[in-house]
């Protein structure tokens, strides 16, 4: 009923608009085919827009390639030159394809607004893959680039002509480019020029690899990669070992939506994935390092690269690092949708903890990429994970970002999706679920033992799910895994508000008891965008607190077990939360709104976890948990 409303009172703020539409935009005939296909909305989701009155004849579009096809990756200097009059209006668009439509669709709004993106964005028929004003160049307004497009007889100008340029971070996602002109600003934009296409030099080209375990023996690892060819290739790892992948794709017919409006992924935010690469290296050791590289001599090799084995269960010791909510964030100084401002610092920062040798593998859990049914952004995604993900194990969990949506059968009926409901989730992170659409999944590293759920798929007594958890927690072998930690996406336990509420009391009620009956030790959860601690908690209530160490450090004696520990671990991108200032829950240890992530080390007998701040590298919580033998 929320979203009805809210479109009701779009269509009329944008009536309201047409009837004093600004004189400097032409009639045209309006867009009726969306760039998916067919949209259901056809008849007001889209405006007339057509070219600029009177534009330049001086205007070029220039980018720093010489002409030559793009790179798999580059910072292109955009240069828009012979503008005769700059104004503040004047703005550049990336886009892919280049034949994309870029007709003015107001109502698309409501596909940034129902995944929970707010900014002003450009609102065209087709998703532009990134914008920025041309005063992003200081210069500009002031007209400090000119140049003299005509001379009196005299010498002197006649007529002087303005420029600005512009960096635009670009990855090889397969599709050609093309870069827009426009004025009237994001809200009334008319075109001025475009560049015409720019294509890759390479579009098959193997790229973003990423690893993830598929059991707890360590001696097989699956690579993921994606490509813009469906032929098999191949990974070539350790001593003359291969392993041909099976490749796997998915169209917009796959995608979810409602009659009513088109889901972002449907329409207007669809983009080919071009094939999703998948193969298995069997025949390894636990903790033990080999090189790999993945293509083909058709469509080219991936620079070799360096991995590592986790520990396999049982043995002596795990390190790991686990967070929620990353996404991604440009690095220009674009507008996109659903920009994640900690991602980068938090991407980075895990880097340099991988420097040191000492991380096992990575935990991902829930909110992955934001994408929300802009497909593109998934590529610049796996692009921001590629150092990470490539050398360890990146294990994930699904979020509402990436499954939920009307009808399609999760448990909370929110857009947050943005029509995806869980398909590019699944196929870019294969992981060793019960089945598909079934993301759920245990795994055993060293001295842990790891169940992961999905909070979005049905949780509540009797289900597939609580059937499956409550078999896997009492099929824990505690003598080879003496940790039992529970991950899922949304928390049992935060203090911060919001709406809807953060905490699910049916989701507490129903999977909490569980979480006792079994001694789960520790329990990380994202979601909230933040770090919260709590104490051995259960129903709201302390049931153990921790004492401090010798060196200080708030610790947990779990020889004697209470109830779990939680840990909220959203801080990996997503613009931060707070916590309130009164009314504060005991339960509630420490509380930090920074980002960063969680690094974990456990032995058989203890678990030391810090939060770790991103932009200082500063630990700015820490906590143990030990036990004796059981």
């Amino acid at each position: 009923m929320a979203r009805l409303l809210l479109l009701l009172v779009l269509i009329g703020g944008i009536c309201a608009a047409a009837a004093a539409s600004s004189p400097l935009l032409p009639a045209a005939e309006t867009m009726r085919v969306s760039f998916a296909g067919k949209s259901e909305f056809r008849t007001v989701n889209r405006k007339p827009l057509g070219t600029c009155l009177d534009p330049s004849p001086y205007l070029e579009i220039s980018v720093s390639t010489g002409g030559a096809p793009l790179p798999d990756e580059a910072f292109l200097n955009v240069t828009v030159s012979g503008v005769r009059r700059p104004d503040r209006s004047h703005w550049l668009a990336m886009i892919t394809p280049s034949n994309s439509s870029v007709l003015g669709c107001p109502l698309n709004g409501v596909n940034y607004i129902e995944t929970g993106d707010l900014a002003s964005l450009p609102l065209l028929c087709h998703y532009p893959v990134k914008a920025q004003y041309l005063t992003s160049d200081p210069g500009y307004l002031g007209c400090k680039a000119s140049a003299c497009q005509k001379r009196r007889a005299s010498g002197t100008c006649k007529v002087r002509t303005c420029a600005a340029t512009l960096a635009f971070h670009v990855i090889n996602f397969r599709t050609d480019v093309e870069f827009v002109l426009f004025s009237g600003g994001f809200a009334t934009p008319c075109v001025l020029k475009r560049s015409g296409a720019l294509p890759f030099a390479n579009p098959a080209k193997p790229l973003h690899g990423h690893l993830s375990s598929v059991d707890s023996k360590a001696t097989s690892m699956r690579l993921t990669w994606v490509s813009g060819d469906a032929r098999p290739q191949q990974v070539q790892y350790g001593t003359g070992k291969t392993a041909t992948s099976v490749a796997t794709t998915f169209t917009h017919k796959d995608m979810c939506s409602i009659a009513v409006l088109p889901s972002p992924a449907k329409d207007f935010g669809w983009h080919d994935p071009g094939y999703i690469h998948s193969a298995l290296m069997t025949g390894l050791q636990p903790c033990q390092s080999y090189n790999y590289r993945y293509g083909s001599d058709s469509v080219g090799w991936s620079n070799t690269t360096e991995f590592r084995t986790p520990p396999a269960a049982g043995s002596g010791e795990l390190s790991f690092v686990i967070f929620g909510d990353m996404g991604k964030a440009p690095l220009d100084p674009s507008v996109e949708h659903y920009i994640q401002p900690g991602s980068t610092s938090v991407a980075k920062a895990v880097a340099a903890e991988m420097q040191t040798g000492k991380v096992d593998s990575i935990f991902h859990i829930g909110d992955i990429s934001y994408a929300t049914g802009f497909l593109v952004e998934w590529d610049f995604f796996l692009h921001l994970i590629t150092p990470l993900a490539s050398q360890v194990s990146y294990m994930t969990a699904i979020g509402n970002h990436e499954r939920d949506y009307a009808g399609s059968g999760s448990v909370y009926p929110t857009p947050d999706s943005g029509g995806e409901c869980g398909v590019p989730y699944e196929s870019y992170f294969p992981m060793p679920a019960s089945g598909r659409d079934k993301p759920w999944y245990s795994i055993e590293q060293g001295s842990v033992h790891f169940v992961v759920m999905s909070t979005e798929h049905e949780w509540s007594e009797k289900s597939d799910q609580y059937n499956w958890m409550e078999m896997d927690l009492s099929s824990v072998d505690r003598s080879r895994t003496p940790w039992v930690i529970f991950i899922g996406h949304r928390p049992m336990y935060s203090s911060s508000s919001g709406i809807p509420p953060s905490v699910d009391p049916n989701f507490v009620s129903s999977v909490e008891p569980l979480l006792l009956n079994h001694k789960v030790d520790l329990v990380f959860f994202g979601h909230v965008h933040n770090y919260e601690r709590t104490c051995a908690v259960y129903q709201g209530n302390c049931k153990g607190m921790p004492k401090k160490d010798a060196k200080g450090v708030d610790t947990y004696d779990n020889s004697n077990y209470a109830a779990p520990v939680h840990a909220v671990v959203g801080a990996g991108g997503f613009n931060l939360d707070g916590f309130p200032k009164i009314g504060l829950h005991s339960w509630s240890l420490s509380r930090i709104s920074e980002f960063g992530y969680a690094r974990v080390h456990a032995t058989k007998t203890d678990m030391l976890v810090q939060f770790v701040n991103s932009n200082t590298s500063a630990v700015q919580d820490q906590f143990r948990i030990v036990k004796g033998a059981r």
